[in-house]
């Protein structure tokens, strides 16, 4: 579920989770510009899935048959046949770009039978509408995607109503996905990737994934090779729309014994279950809402519940995270010390070099800060190609331009000039706007003490 965004202090505006819902969601057009052109990424470079059998089928089941809000599915519930694809409204430029590559992916990595069409009765309908559009109707949602319905006017008359209830479907045959026209690029690629993921398969979320775009806490932006073995799993040729997940679950080891081989011999290594306590204090936190001293006891709780819990994963790390980017305004010096324990509890736990990436924008931004230019541009540079392998351009811009500011504060300005540009192009797809990229530009220059702080 992708929600609303809450505002770093410092530097990268990462996505956030909202609350619990049963619609699945989740949390800018150009016109002349005098920056340089919009970056793209060219070819997909997914990690392959690393996953013991057992931990796959155990997501597999918690996601197939049960929503974000906590209420069980009776039916495992997928499309029988050839999937078709068409995109209304008023779509931005870009989007077609990032759709063909998509379904290209849906086809190759996940094996399913998908096509764009042009035709009214295409199984899935993408409608690129305002965002305001959105907001009236989910007003937590940044993008999100219904059953049985192909226009957002049809959602206002069938919202609650058993014809959009996921509960009662058994085989999908047409829903629809709603887009933000006026978001960035990335936003939109990102609504893209989880939405279009969800309506062909899973429709829960579990922070116990760090390698998924099924997991709340948002740093996954694109489908991950974990989320397409799991596709791949949903459209194998042993399921049925309609199953109970007692049918599933006997035929899931040999299903995955043919698609994840290497899983076979592998011990589980899967986190345990998340209590609900802890998803509400990080909702609370994080999603819309909530005043500040109240973000922070809520994150103040899900730390508490963390340390309780004896965790020392992923899930720990987020939760230092969080008070580090809700205490920022608070104590600078504490917020460090969380982000810094965020970054430890991170290295603990694999497949959390992207987790890492965004820590380290907001430890290089308190480096840069207090003058230590060297150790800023030391955590940049380090985490500029894994920002890069996970197509993340807001990510990447921002660091590239706090490594632009660094080498100024260096005494290298041609090495700076130069990154800096480079980070533009990037910008211009993350950000959006002209606006939008200056602002993150004038943002991060604040940071550097040889040109005074905002």
């Amino acid at each position: 579920m992708r929600r609303l965004l809450l505002p770093a202090c410092l530097v990268l505006s990462a996505c956030m989770p909202g609350g619990p819902s049963e619609t699945a969601t989740r949390a800018a057009q150009f016109t002349e510009s005098a920056l340089p052109p919009m970056k793209t990424f060219s070819s997909p470079r997914p990690t392959p899935p690393v996953q013991s059998n057992a931990d796959v089928a155990r997501d597999f089941l918690d996601l197939a048959f049960m929503l974000e809000s906590g209420r069980r599915l009776p039916y495992f519930s997928r499309f029988e046949g050839p999937i078709s694809v068409r995109v209304t409204g008023s779509p931005p430029a870009h989007l077609g770009l990032d759709l063909n590559r998509l379904l290209t992916r849906l086809r190759t990595e996940a094996g399913i039978d998908i096509r764009q069409t042009s035709n009214a009765n295409a199984n899935i309908t993408i409608q690129a509408v305002p965002r305001a559009d959105i907001r009236r109707n989910l007003p937590q949602a940044a993008c999100f995607v219904v059953p049985n319905i192909s226009r957002l006017s049809e959602y206002r008359k069938a919202r609650r109503s058993p014809r959009t209830d996921w509960g009662q479907l058994r085989v999908r045959e047409k829903l629809a996905i709603f887009l933000p026209a006026d978001a960035s690029p990335q936003e939109v690629r990102d609504c893209l990737h989880e939405e279009l993921a969800q309506a062909l398969g899973p429709l829960n979320d579990l922070y116990r994934l760090q390698d998924s775009v099924f997991n709340d806490d948002n740093v996954h932006t694109v489908l991950t090779g974990y989320d397409m073995m799991i596709l791949r799993v949903y459209y194998a040729p042993e399921l049925r729309a309609g199953m109970s997940q007692r049918d599933v679950a006997e035929r899931l080891p040999a299903i995955l014994a043919r698609i994840n081989p290497g899983g076979q011999n592998l011990s589980p290594r899967r986190a345990e279950a998340t209590p609900r306590a802890w998803v509400q204090a990080i909702q609370t936190a994080l999603g819309p809402g909530a005043g500040p001293i109240e973000r922070r006891r809520a994150a103040a709780e899900a730390l508490d519940i963390a340390r309780r819990m004896g965790w020392s994963d992923h899930r720990m790390a987020f939760a230092h995270y969080a008070m580090g980017r809700l205490t920022q305004r608070v104590d600078e010096s504490v917020a460090q010390e969380h982000f810094l324990a965020a970054d430890h509890y991170y290295s603990l736990t694999p497949h959390t070099e992207l987790h890492r990436a965004y820590v380290a924008s907001q430890l290089a931004a308190y480096a840069l800060v207090q003058g230590r230019g060297q150790d800023a541009l030391a955590l940049v540079t380090k985490h500029l190609g894994t920002a890069a392998r996970h197509e993340n351009a807001a990510l990447l811009a921002t660091l590239l331009m706090l490594r632009a500011e660094a080498l100024d504060y260096l005494g290298r300005t041609a090495e700076a000039a130069s990154v800096r540009v480079d980070s533009l192009g990037w910008a211009r797809y993350g950000f959006g706007a002209d606006w939008a990229v200056r602002a993150k530009l004038r943002e991060v220059a604040a940071l550097n003490p040889g040109k005074g702080r905002s």
